[in-house]
């Protein structure tokens, strides 16, 4: 296999299984990819400014004001204003929010761990094992 092959292989598998992964969020089924995508850049980077979040998500500020409106609304979030800067307010999530990603992360690891004991033999497991460093090889950035 040539890797124009490989790559494109490749990329619809994972492709696959990262609907199947996020098919597994129940947390977070009424929330659209963008609103996702914030609740993890959140979870990730602990606070952040409604400028930063816009900028990761790629969307424009005004529409990170309307998904931060919502989620502060729903008890995902919380505003802290800076101490230093007055016009200033960090994003944070709330203990609620914490939780959900948690119970996000937890759905898709069960899923995943279910279709691996469902699908695959002993030795394709110890085949996969063998294969996640070279997985990860893939996400190094130079």
């Amino acid at each position: 296999m040539d890797t124009t092959t490989l790559s494109s292989s490749l990329r619809s598998v994972i492709s696959a299984l990262h609907k199947g992964l996020r098919k597994q969020m129940s947390s977070v089924s009424t929330y659209s990819m963008t609103e996702i995508e914030t609740i993890g850049q959140l979870a990730r980077a602990t606070t952040l400014l409604p400028t930063e979040l816009a900028a990761h998500t790629r969307v424009t500020t005004q529409t990170m004001s309307q998904i931060l409106k919502k989620m502060e609304q729903e008890g995902v979030i919380k505003r802290t204003p800076s101490k230093d800067d007055k016009r200033k307010v960090f994003i944070s999530l709330t203990s609620f929010g914490k939780k959900m990603v948690e119970k996000a992360k937890y759905d898709k690891d069960e899923w995943l761990k279910n279709s691996i004991d469902r699908h695959l033999s002993d030795k394709e497991k110890d085949q996969l094992i063998r294969t996640l460093p070279i997985l990860n090889k893939l996400l190094e950035t130079k």
